[in-house]
């Protein structure tokens, strides 16, 4: 049995819930630039830039600037594929009600599953890179810093969505800034040429220079989807876009836009800058800004980039909530987890929801930080791999016909996709797909156990009726 759209109104109930009862749908309060703004955040350019980078630095040396090219021209297919499939099903289900709608329930189910698991573990990832940028200010150990943090963006994701798109706006201006300032005096003390931005150089354990291999390149580009991956939280939003056939695509592209520039820049202009490939393996950006001017500019730099990643928690925190909300909604759990997960409060916000993202993404920051990476690049392709799949089949049948914003070069740009997404898939480290294909297979357990057999009353992807119109 394949889902088809219905709207959440006319969703069958559990026999224990009263027919009556219908389920509670989010408000539309924000348009284009508060999405974009909220999105912009997400993706995080400058804490991704000063957290992540650091570590495509010390793998890629004067390879990273083109792995992060390479993978953003990757993500324009991938942006393609969730505007299209994000104006025909405007849902913060994101992409389990996409693909769940598009490829069977199965599908849409293995997509939530990796989907969660990237929205619970990137927050934390980035939470802890926030004592290094305090480093200048006070000493704090990590975890326990980017604990408070994640607590922190739980107690701002109960607020009203548009309040968080100011506080959020301000505070991307301040990360914006620091990565401008980075770029420009990463230019202006170049140490080499833009040949050396192919030259593929990594200091090695011997101490001298090694060469980067392709194949290195093709394994970290699972890292560099991830880099600006955030631009999908329009799709999540999509429930509380005004216009949503129109505002859900403006954001997604324009936000993968302006993101990799305001990453990308700044990479390339810290390649050319640093004074030789052991520094630029390093990673240690902080330092190179100092010794680009002074104390006083890395300090200031250092605390924006802070702020970003305080940000950057709150928008994933509002982000992830939608997703648990919409699958609690949507009949994903037990009938009393639905229940729970469901409730609204006072500001309009999924509050449950929000404090089941925000306290368990504290605790993550205790888990080692190399297996996070690895498990969320793998999680990211592997969504991104079944979201092709989707948009590959988003012109049947009635969705043929449904106003919606189009694609250009469908069907090849699905198709590119889905043949590139595995093959990173495939170059990627064995644990890292160990745990993630475990993870996936107890998932399976679930779906094939309890959804399945419960097929009426359960996991029941729907849309609001007022986006159908």
């Amino acid at each position: 049995m394949t889902d088809t759209l219905r709207p959440v109104e006319n969703a069958v109930q559990d026999g224990a819930a009263r027919v009556s009862d219908s389920p509670q749908k989010l408000k539309r309060s924000i348009g284009v630039v508060g999405g974009t703004l909220l999105t912009l955040s997400c993706v995080t350019p400058a804490s991704t830039l000063f957290v992540v980078v650091p570590d495509l630095f010390g793998s890629l040396g004067t390879a990273t600037a083109l792995t992060i090219a390479i993978g953003s021209l990757l993500c324009i297919a991938v942006a393609f594929c969730y505007s299209e499939l994000g104006t025909l099903i405007p849902s913060a289900g994101g992409e389990y009600a996409m693909v769940s709608t598009m490829a069977g329930r199965l599908a849409g189910w293995l997509v939530f599953v990796l989907s969660l698991l990237v929205v619970m573990i990137v927050p934390p990832v980035i939470a802890m890179g926030t004592a290094d940028y305090l480093a200048p200010i006070v000493h704090l150990d990590p975890a326990m810093t980017g604990a408070g943090v994640m607590l922190l963006a739980t107690l701002a994701g109960l607020l009203d969505l548009r309040a968080n798109a100011w506080i959020t706006g301000i505070f991307l201006v301040l990360e914006v800034i620091a990565a401008g300032v980075v770029a420009l005096l990463g230019f202006a003390h170049g140490h080499r040429g833009l040949g050396s931005l192919t030259s593929m150089q990594v200091a090695g354990a011997n101490g001298h220079t090694d060469t980067v291999t392709a194949m290195l390149i093709v394994s970290g580009l699972a890292i560099a989807l991830f880099i600006t991956q955030g631009f999908s939280t329009a799709v999540y939003l999509s429930e509380e876009l005004e216009n949503p056939r129109r505002n859900v695509a403006r954001t997604v592209l324009a936000t993968l836009a302006i993101s990799t520039v305001i990453i990308l820049v700044p990479v390339v202009a810290i390649t050319l800058g640093a004074s030789d490939i052991k520094e630029l393996t390093g990673g240690d950006i902080g330092s190179m800004v100092t010794a680009w001017s002074n104390s006083a500019v890395g300090t200031f730099v250092s605390l924006c980039v802070a702020l970003a990643i305080i940000n950057a928690g709150i928008v994933m925190v509002i982000q992830n909530s939608r997703v648990l909300f919409a699958s609690a909604r949507d009949k994903a759990w037990p009938e009393p987890v639905n229940d729970v997960f469901s409730k609204l409060g006072r500001f309009g916000s999924p509050w449950v929801a929000t404090l089941a993202v925000g306290v368990p993404g504290a605790l993550l920051c205790f888990v080692n930080l190399d297996t996070l990476y690895g498990v969320t690049g793998v999680s990211v392709t592997g969504m991104y791999l079944l979201v092709a799949v989707a948009a590959l089949l988003a012109r049947r049948g009635s969705h043929k016909h449904t106003p919606a914003w189009r694609m250009p070069l469908w069907p090849a740009m699905p198709v590119l996709l889905i043949a590139v997404l595995g093959y990173i898939l495939s170059q990627q480290e064995t644990g890292y797909l160990l745990w993630t294909g475990g993870i996936t297979a107890a998932a399976t357990l679930y779906w094939v156990f309890y959804l399945r057999p419960r097929r009426e009353t359960r996991w029941l992807v729907s849309i609001p009726e007022d986006a159908r119109a």
